[in-house]
Formats: structure tokens, C-alpha cells, sequence
């Protein structure tokens, strides 16, 4: 094991957080939102630096700093900072929620409505900004690994459902390898799946003439 890698059971330790009606409702704000992605992107910040990032002030990002910690979705970062300027993380591991269902209450298919909505939105977001940045902005070793491509198939629900489970194998293997790395020449990458069904307008027998289109931008 290198000083860069993380050891595996370390990983193995991490648990996926399924977030309840209480916590959906404490984050279903955009500010909240925003704050936990930059968290997770960025690494520990205060209410100042967080501040500079989203174009409030740090008594805002105080505040909604505040309502998260109280739902545990973030917490200080031990012995850093001081009482007027206190550190803060988001807890490594996975946070997974549902999206807005039938069986919510009308409050709780509100909440998760925000959630999902800011979810994607910023996620849209951070892809946009990347697709915009200047390419002298960008060393060009990370321009040749930047990789998005776009494939549309024609599959049943199951297969669909093997894909993914194929793809989440994929990308926790990655995790586990690279997650905590520090050291030259690292920096924090994002990965996206979306695989989900289009919907259907093709006549009987079009799956006979059913073509692959594959668009890849580098």
C-alpha cells in the first residue's frame, strides 16, 4: 500500500445512510443542498469559505450549516477551527434517498421533490461548467481523460437492471481503490450513470430495424 491509497477495510466500514422523512425535510432547501455537494466536493469548509462559493453571507451558510449538523448530515470537524470559525464535513459514506412517492405524506413528497430537483440541477450544473471551462484552463492530460458518451439500446427491464448492477460493481471497486487519495497529480473527479427507459413511439417490428447510436465527446 502506497501513502496514496486508502486500506480496502477502511472502505468496507463505510455505510450507505438511507435518509428518513426528518432529514429529507431538514435538507430540502437549494441553499442546504449546494452546501452538502460542495462538502463532498471541495472537502471541509466554514460558514466563510462556503460563503464565498455560493455568494452569501456567512451568516446564512451559518444558519443552514446549523440545521444540517442537527440532522447529522454533516458534522465539525474535530479539532479544527476555532469558536468563531468552526470546520465542518460531510461524514464519509453514501447517502441514498427515494424520490417522491405515492406512499409520502404530502409534506414528505414536497421535501424529497426539493432534494431531487436540487440534486440534478447542480449535477446538470458541474457538468455544464466543465463542458464551458476554457480549455487553457484545463491541463491537457485531464482534457484526454475526460470521457462522456451517450448509447442508446434496446433492452428488457432486467437486462437493464444487470447493466446497472454491472456499472455499480464497476465504480465500487473504484471507490474503494482510490477514495482518500492524496499526493501529486490527484484531484477530485466526478462519475455519472444515468440509465433509465425512453419512451416507446416505435410501431410493432421496428426492434427488427434497431440501430446503436453511440456520441462520444473528448
Amino acid at each position: 500500500m502506497t501513502s496514496n491509497e486508502k486500506p480496502a477495510q477502511d472502505a468496507a466500514t463505510e455505510e450507505m445512510r438511507t435518509l428518513d422523512a426528518s432529514a429529507l425535510k431538514a435538507l430540502a432547501h437549494p441553499l442546504r443542498v449546494r452546501i452538502l455537494d460542495l462538502l463532498a466536493e471541495r472537502g471541509p469548509q466554514t460558514a466563510s469559505s462556503l460563503a464565498a462559493l455560493i455568494g452569501e453571507s456567512s451568516g446564512v451558510t451559518s444558519y443552514h450549516l446549523r440545521a444540517l449538523a442537527a440532522r447529522d448530515l454533516i458534522r465539525e470537524v474535530a479539532g479544527r477551527g476555532t469558536a468563531r470559525e468552526r470546520w465542518w464535513e460531510r461524514p464519509r459514506g453514501r447517502m441514498s434517498f427515494s424520490g417522491p412517492n405515492d406512499e409520502m405524506t404530502p409534506s414528505g413528497r414536497a421535501a424529497a421533490q426539493i432534494v431531487e430537483d436540487e440534486f440534478f440541477r447542480n449535477r446538470h450544473q458541474r457538468l455544464m461548467d466543465h463542458l464551458h471551462r476554457p480549455q487553457s484552463e484545463v491541463p491537457q492530460e485531464w482534457r484526454d481523460a475526460a470521457h462522456h458518451m451517450t448509447t442508446m439500446l434496446d433492452m428488457t427491464a432486467p437486462q437493464l437492471q444487470e447493466l446497472a448492477q454491472q456499472i455499480d460493481a464497476l465504480i465500487e471497486k473504484a471507490v474503494q481503490r482510490y477514495r482518500g487519495q492524496t499526493g501529486p497529480g490527484v484531484r477530485r473527479v466526478t462519475v455519472r450513470a444515468d440509465l433509465f427507459d425512453l419512451p416507446d413511439g416505435r410501431p410493432e417490428g421496428a426492434a427488427a430495424r434497431r440501430a446503436t447510436e453511440t456520441e462520444e465527446l473528448s
